[in-house]
């Protein structure tokens, strides 16, 4: 293969050889194969997440038709109405990476599409998390009426924090080198 066929083979690669903390990366890939191949990583993960707080959301829905929700206070039933709008929005942040693809599909855009998209994944999670944490709050006042339940709620929301940021973001600095800023 001549050496000018082969430079315009690779022109536009991306051929980073990282060896800091033993990490080594040797994939050589055009940003469009770097696009699709992190759009497929974030389809994977909003599959995941889409259907939980799907099924979350359809749950809380129901609660306003119970006996019981006529039976709690003022305070409980502001907790669950501000609980089910974070759903709502936990919800279209979520599903929105879909209809972003859908709309932006083809018009050789997918990098931006791709960023966009991961995004809305991000706040679409910090939602779930607020919406998780408002629901188990309310569960557990309503099924307790226990001065215990805002420190449960503490410990969970804690772990829910440890598990979705706090070791990703260690396992990120402590694995990764001086990566760019366009590892979405």
């Amino acid at each position: 293969m001549s050496g000018e066929r082969l430079r315009e083979e690779n022109e536009g690669r991306d051929a980073r050889v990282e060896t800091e903390g033993g990490r080594r990366d040797t994939r050589e890939e055009t940003e469009d194969e770097r696009a699709d191949r992190k759009w497929q990583d974030l389809v994977q993960e909003i599959r995941v997440t889409q259907m939980g707080v799907q099924i979350l959301f359809g749950f809380l829905l129901t609660v306003v038709f119970t006996p019981i929700f006529q039976r709690l206070g003022q305070a409980d039933k502001s907790i669950y109405i501000v609980t089910v709008i974070l759903g709502s929005l936990a919800t279209g942040a979520l599903v929105a990476p879909v209809s972003l693809h859908r709309i932006l599909s083809g018009r050789r855009v997918k990098p931006q599409t791709v960023m966009w998209a991961s995004r809305l994944t991000f706040v679409g999670l910090m939602l779930l998390l607020a919406t998780l944490t408002g629901a188990l709050f309310l569960i557990l006042r309503t099924a307790t009426h226990n001065a215990v339940v805002p420190y449960l709620v503490a410990g969970v929301l804690a772990w829910y924090l440890l598990c979705w940021f706090v070791l990703p973001l260690w396992a990120r600095t402590r694995y990764t080198a001086n990566d760019s800023a366009d590892d979405a």
